[in-house]
């Protein structure tokens, strides 16, 4: 046992001995040197002796293949293999190798063999001062109002300078004037920005333009530095009053001077216009495309196999503002692809750039922008969602055909085809009422006096109205209890008094939401009423409503009746008080019952719309504030929004949900969706997508005949821009043209148009060069050539212009058809209207009053009460009957049919019981 322990212990000490050695070995083998140069400095310079420095034996140098390892083509140092010396091959730039690190570090391997021995070398580069402060561009143009205040803040286009630690821009400093100074801050990692700061209000009528030279200033030695001049425009606010030129005016009028009275007399007037001035006060409304739901969104099925220009579909919008504050610009805030469609700014048409692949995607999301022009514009969106589908013959079909006849469709014949079928609608269906109400002669005119639901069957005892605040009732020969006889109402108007004054009222208080049928209170108990006496004296509620919230049982307790939501009863009222009315009869008792709902939180906060958009400028500073809207939630006081929590996020977001909570228990809420949208920056330049040259220059050649007339299409410029909104949009002008009287350009479709016919003295070749230009505040722009050769007329240009001809004056045969036929409709459809109000106004109506007085009538009680239903004339009597007159059976003796004397042939009418 001891000697197997002692060779465990001999075992452990091989391997410790062996560790040792391996990492001698290997700091042996492998070391790393360290060496320091400066940029720019000439080839062959020596970097160091690394044979030398690691102390190699130089003759062995050859034989062991001492090289540097590396995988550049172009090494920045090459290594003696006889002396073991690192040379510098070729030109080193620390700003191209290291770009704006503060430490340039080169890193070489170099290799020995036999034995193997791998060495490090590091070499660091040090920074010189060869590098001037550049700004982007020359000069700076600022439009600032004269109506600033001073202590506005413009920020200014720092200077760069590819050289780093102190010889980067280390200052700026600003020309000498009166109204502005410069603040410098610091943005972290050596970068400076500079701020022009207003410190006195400008005025344009004593200058109208500033101009400022600001020099930045780097920290070499000597020091290097770039200039660039900055141009403020001072704009005119209306902050100056009329002067008159002369204090005192006079004038000379002789003391006989009389005003103008010959004769005759002679006179002048002046019209005075008013015009009322636009503001942009509403915003774009997209008429095309709308989905069903009334959102702003479409779908478009195009087949894969179109060509490029292919028309997709077109965005309508409208703004009802006029003049520049409703003139619509669109432009594509979002696509899918860039390449694949296009958008006319001005038409709100959506075409094909270029054919589809195989590869391309089979649905394309479009969001298109719609914005007016004015100082604040305005904007709305829409949403195109192309589908690319398989080509079928349908659809080949049907490119060919709209392929031929694109550009022949006229809006004006679609738009009248439709007015047409919609009045002709319109006529046929007050056609069929005009017969209809021909072939209807039955009228039923149903009476207006109902009998009261507590009748008792007393002779004219329930028939009562108010005037004012008294109460009046028409009574047969017994009184009512408590009432007095009106004077001059032959005996039969009393007047009950008013016992509101003399009633109580109870108050109970429930929550909303409860069941159907749930108690409310007692009203009889609280009341002290009789319960017996209740069903006789037709104790009941008074309302209006046709579902009422309560009702009253026989024993005059009070139950819900439907559910009670507090929030649609009282909407957002603290106290929610519902009254009621309730009526005893014999004698008559009115009381008012008060019932207080109470809140529950049984609603979740909710935000107007479930996503919110944001569209913050890609320049905005940390720290800015953006007001959200907020949510709503219709419980009141506790149960109403109480906190707000934002979704978790570790840096500024571009989308988080915003959750509304309140208090209740369990607590109720919702979320909404904020979508910041970052806003666009000039930072694209137009590319020419036509012309474009084999080779990829924008260049091209067009071909036009000699005999074609002024305006015609010679090409059309086609340009994009990767920005939006106004730096996207797009502004054509003719930089160079040979001819200025031949060729005119549409500064905003790129149309290349004739200005008037070919001579012979024309030349046969014109040049024009076209400048692409966005509208960004500092604009970036591109060029287009375009060669135009005019070629010797052909018969093919003839016989088009004779297709064509035809061809539209077909058209406008069309046009003219369609709206004689419109005129045609509508004044049938105008003469039927007239012909329908015509015979309504004729008809004889003979409604007699509610309440017709006999012509017979003595004065006896309740005699003269008739009212008329149908063909049929009722009388309400007293004890003593009217001539003539019969009792209808089954009316408690207190209804007679009386016959119809307005005819003279003396008629009967037949009598019928209801």
């Amino acid at each position: 046992m001891e000697q197997s322990g002692r060779q465990a212990w001999i075992e452990r000490w091989r391997c410790v001995a062996y560790m040792v050695a391996l990492v001698t070995f290997w700091n042996e083998a492998s070391a790393q040197i360290r060496y320091s140069i400066s940029e720019e400095v000439k080839e062959g310079s020596v970097v160091g002796n690394i044979a030398k420095d690691l102390g190699i034996d130089k003759a062995t140098l050859k034989d062991r293949e001492y090289r540097i390892v590396g995988s550049s083509t172009e090494p920045l140092f090459r290594l003696n293999k006889d002396d073991g010396i690192l040379y510098v091959s070729r030109k080193v730039d620390r700003e191209e190798i290291c770009e704006r690190s503060n430490t340039c570090i080169i890193n070489i391997k170099t290799v020995l063999e036999n034995p193997l021995e791998i060495h490090y070398v590091a070499i660091e580069v040090m920074d010189i001062n060869d590098h001037s402060p550049v700004f982007q561009e020359k000069e700076k143009r600022l439009e600032i109002f004269e109506s600033t205040l001073p202590g506005a803040r413009f920020q200014l286009q720092p200077a760069r300078d590819p050289d780093g630690g102190q010889f980067t821009v280390q200052q700026y400093k600003l020309s000498h004037n009166d109204h502005f100074r410069l603040e410098v801050k610091e943005r972290g990692e050596d970068r400076k920005m500079p701020f022009l700061i207003l410190q006195k209000q400008l005025d344009r009528e004593a200058m109208g333009e500033h101009k400022l030279l600001l020099t930045a200033i780097d920290g070499g030695k000597p020091a290097m530095s770039g200039t660039i001049e900055i141009v403020i425009v001072v704009l005119d606010v209306n902050d100056n009053s009329p002067v008159f030129t002369k204090d005192v005016y006079s004038t000379i009028l002789n003391e006989n001077a009389h005003p103008d009275s010959g004769t005759p007399s002679l006179s002048s007037n002046v019209t005075v216009n008013v015009f009322i001035l636009d503001q942009n006060d509403n915003a774009p409304v997209i008429l095309y495309p709308v989905s069903s739901n009334g959102s702003a969104e479409g779908v478009e099925e195009i087949p894969r196999n179109v060509n490029a220009g292919h028309l997709v579909t077109k965005v309508r919008a409208y703004d009802a503002d006029i003049g520049y504050n409703g003139w619509l610009l669109f432009s594509l805030q979002d696509v899918t692809d860039h390449s694949l469609f296009g958008l006319d700014r001005y038409t709100g048409q959506i075409r094909t750039l270029r054919s589809f692949t195989e590869t391309d995607e089979a649905e394309h999301k479009l969001v298109i922008l719609v914005k007016d022009n004015g100082n604040v514009s305005l904007s709305a969106t829409a949403t195109v969602l192309v589908k690319v589908v398989e080509p079928k013959e349908a659809f080949a079909a049907s490119d060919v055909k709209s392929a031929t006849k694109d550009k022949e469709e006229n809006n004006v014949t679609f738009y009248l085809m439709i007015t047409l079928g919609t009045v002709s609608t319109l006529f046929l269906i007050s056609i069929i009422v005009l017969i209809a109400m021909q072939c209807s002669k039955t009228t039923d005119y149903t009476s207006k006096y109902l009998q009261e639901t507590n009748y008792d069957g007393t002779l004219c005892h329930s028939i009562q109205y108010r005037s004012g605040d008294k109460r009046y009732m028409l009574v047969g020969p017994r009184m009512s209890i408590g009432s007095t006889i009106v004077p001059g109402s032959h005996a039969n108007t009393l007047v009950l008094p008013d016992r509101r004054g003399a009633s109580g009222e109870l108050r109970y208080s429930i929550r909303e939401e409860l069941t159907v049928g749930a108690v409310v209170g007692n009203i009889a108990k609280d009341l002290g009423l009789d319960i017996g006496a209740l069903s006789a004296r037709g104790f009941r509620i008074v309302s209006g409503s046709t579902e009422p919230l309560f009702q009253l049982n026989n024993n005059g307790i009070l139950h819900v009746n439907g559910k009670i939501d507090r929030e649609e009863v009282c909407e957002r009222i603290s106290t929610c008080i519902i009254n009621i009315k309730t009526v005893l009869e014999n004698p008559l008792e009115v009381h008012y019952v008060a019932v207080e709902v109470l809140d529950v939180n049984d609603h979740s906060p909710t935000f107007s719309e479930n996503e919110t958009r944001l569209e913050i400028s890609e320049s905005a500073l940390p720290g800015a504030r953006f007001q959200l809207q907020g949510a709503y939630d219709p419980d009141s006081d506790m149960y109403s929004i109480q906190l707000y929590k934002l979704s978790q996020n570790d840096n500024f977001r571009l989308e988080f949900q915003v959750v509304a909570t309140d208090s209740g228990t369990p607590s109720l809420s919702s979320n909404v969706t904020v979508n910041v949208f970052i806003l666009d920056q000039n930072d694209n330049a137009p590319v020419i997508l036509y012309p474009v040259s084999s080779n990829g220059s924008a260049e091209g050649v067009e071909e036009i005949p000699r005999n074609v007339n002024a305006g015609h299409l010679v090409t059309k410029v086609r340009a994009y821009d990767a920005d939006i909104g106004y730096n996207g949009w797009l502004l054509f002008s003719l930089q160079d043209v040979t001819d200025h009287s031949l060729f005119g350009l549409d500064r905003y479709t790129g149309q290349i148009r004739t200005l008037r016919s070919f001579t012979e003295t024309d030349e046969a070749e014109h040049k024009l060069v076209i400048l692409v230009k966005d509208n960004g505040n500092v604009s970036l722009s591109a060029t287009a050539t375009v060669l135009v050769k005019v070629v010797e007329p052909k018969e093919a240009f003839a016989a088009s212009d004779v297709k064509s001809a035809t061809k539209d004056e077909e058209e406008n045969n069309v046009t003219f058809y369609l709206m004689i036929t419109l005129g045609s409709v509508s004044t049938l459809f105008l003469i039927s209207i007239i012909v329908l109000i015509a015979m309504q106004c004729s008809k004889t109506t003979d409604y007699t009053s509610k309440y017709l007085q006999e012509t017979n009538y003595d004065g006896t009680l309740c005699h003269s009460i008739q009212y008329r239903s149908g063909d049929k004339r009722y009388m309400l009597v007293g004890p003593r009957m009217s001539i003539g007159s019969t009792i209808v059976p089954g009316s408690h003796a207190n209804t007679l049919v009386l016959p119809d004397r307005r005819g003279t042939s003396g008629e009967v009418r037949k009598i019928t019981s209801f």
